[in-house]
């Protein structure tokens, strides 16, 4: 069977077909009633040998060498999610190759420019700066976007904007996918001004004695994909390989590669050089952006905080990049204060803000005007849509209010000993043809598996609650006979805030009164918000205040 066969076969049937598992032991070593994912023992199987001249493709060039390989899981070991797989895959490698650079991808994405291996090796061997790099990153970039991008998923302004601008002051984040490292970097080595890689030795020969055949390696590479290996004192994800005890295992990985004195270098070509798949679902938006936040907020609390950790070996500027991303958590909870306190105020006719004719009002308006017109053109610089920008300023209110509020609660919680840390894997496909069909029409998903999310009563309660004091507020001032310029003068900040959110939350409103489809907000979350949230706040707060 040729190779394309092989493939189109496999994804036909969502699994290996049975002709190929009797080929490979890898594969039918699955088919013990004994064997589960989260209780198994090491498979290592080599499906390709590089070093055979006949195993070909169909242009006759000679493949790869392809591994598969599952590390052992036993139920009272601690597997360390993906930073655990990614340290057994690194020793597993230098047992079958050893090569010096390691590419790591997602297990979404796949290699959409043939020249990013050999781009990524002009930095590693630039004769004046190479020596100094330590991994070079690539973009991540997503395939499945829709055109104005209505979850708000696209990276253009982080790739374009704030990637580069890390990579001016020593060099980008390690985010994960999309990047070649050096293998001695990842495991734990320093950098000296003296340092030179031999690309004349790549390892392989010295690591496999031509007369050491497969079965050999296999065996040597299971032994170091078993549990025990690790339940030693061992320096593994602590020293060695990618660090231990973080969601976002990546990030704190490079921040220690850069501290270790490597430089890093981000290089986006024209062409992408990887496409994965981003999230088509508000749940897994939502999903995704808590352990992003959960994560980034851990590193913030812990000794690998950038200012800290990163202190005199790291630029300032560098240091102070890092913890933009590690401040999303608790950027919710000011973020709940301008979407809650100022709607109520309204409602009740208390002013928060200075009135517009004020001078102590001009702060405000600059820092709003100015931030939002920079937002407006970086976006639009970096390729999004009108449209586009739009629906990001509305999940970053949703993201800001759900997904990072958790994120805070979560990290504090797990600090203080009352819970231990998950890893959520974020599902990027969709079998409902119907949500499928929405996602592509650009309409909202807040149906089907979200129902019981608690994030949707939250979004779904903000909105309302910006409705109901605009059509409040407004009501109060026009029916007091306020709708004098000094009234409204007042009240003009709160009524243009108010408005605001109303009008980036339209899509939550047609959701929840307007649509009829299976995406629609469901009934119950909809009782819920309103009567759960919305009206005891409005009647506390205009009883009580």
């Amino acid at each position: 069977m040729e190779m394309t066969e092989r493939i189109d076969s496999a994804v036909m049937l969502a699994k290996v077909p049975e002709e190929i598992k009797a080929m490979h032991r890898g594969f039918y070593e699955w088919d013990s009633s004994e064997v589960t994912s989260l209780n198994h023992q090491p498979i290592v199987q080599v499906l390709i040998d590089g070093k055979d001249r006949s195993v070909v493709d169909n242009g006759g060039s000679m493949l790869p060498t392809l591994v598969y390989m599952a590390r052992e899981k036993r139920p009272h070991y601690h597997h360390n999610f993906k930073a655990g797989a990614m340290n057994a895959l690194i020793r597993v490698s230098s047992v079958i190759s050893n090569s010096p650079i390691i590419l790591n991808v997602d297990c979404d994405v796949y290699s959409n420019n043939s020249d990013s291996i050999r781009d990524a090796l002009c930095f590693f061997m630039d004769e004046e700066m190479g020596h100094k790099v330590g991994f070079v990153q690539y973009p991540q970039n997503y395939t499945n976007l829709t055109k104005n991008d209505i979850y708000g998923n696209s990276l253009n302004v982080i790739n374009e904007v704030e990637l580069c601008g890390m990579d001016g002051v020593g060099g980008p984040a390690y985010i994960g996918t999309g990047c070649f490292h050096r293998r001695e970097v990842l495991c734990g080595r320093s950098f000296t001004e003296d340092y030179k890689q031999d690309w004349d030795d790549t390892g392989i020969t010295a690591a496999k004695p031509q007369q050491q055949n497969i079965d050999e390696i296999q065996e040597q590479a299971k032994s170091v994909a078993t549990c025990a290996y690790e339940a030693g004192n061992t320096q593994w994800g602590r020293e060695v390989g990618v660090k231990y005890g973080c969601p976002v295992e990546d990030v704190v990985t490079g921040l220690a590669i850069q501290c270790r004195g490597w430089a890093s270098v981000y290089f986006n070509p024209q062409r992408k050089a990887f496409l994965g798949l981003a999230p088509t679902t508000l749940a897994q938006t939502l999903l995704q952006h808590r352990r992003f936040g959960e994560g980034n907020f851990s590193i913030l609390l812990s000794r690998y905080c950038s200012v800290l950790f990163g202190h005199g070996k790291i630029q300032l500027p560098l240091q102070l990049a890092y913890c933009i991303y590690g401040l999303w958590a608790p950027s919710s909870l000011p973020t709940l204060y301008y979407a809650i306190v100022p709607s109520l105020g309204l409602l009740k006719g208390i002013p928060v803000f200075p009135e517009i004719t004020s001078p102590w009002s001009i702060p405000f308006v600059y820092v709003s005007a100015a931030t939002y017109m920079y937002s407006l053109y970086e976006a639009l610089s970096s390729g999004v849509t009108l449209r586009g920008w739009w629906n990001g300023q509305r999940m970053w209110i949703i993201r800001r209010t759900t997904s990072y509020l958790f994120a805070m609660v979560d990290t504090v919680s797990r600090l203080l000993g009352l819970s231990a840390m998950a890893f959520a894997v974020t599902p990027k496909v969709s079998d409902d043809e119907d949500q499928s069909r929405r996602y592509e029409q650009e309409l909202m998903e807040f149906g089907a598996s979200s129902t019981s999310s608690p994030e949707l009563v939250i979004v779904a309660a903000t909105a309302l609650l910006s409705l109901v004091c605009l059509a409040g507020g407004l009501s109060r001032v026009l029916a007091s006979g306020c709708g004098s310029a000094s009234c409204l003068s007042e009240f003009c900040l709160q009524i243009v805030l108010c408005g605001a959110l109303a009008a980036v939350n339209v899509p939550v409103y047609e959701a929840m009164l307007l649509r009829k489809d299976r995406g629609r907000v469901a009934f119950r979350i909809s009782v819920a918000a309103c009567f759960g949230l919305v009206l005891p706040a409005c009647l506390i707060w205009v009883n009580v205040f």
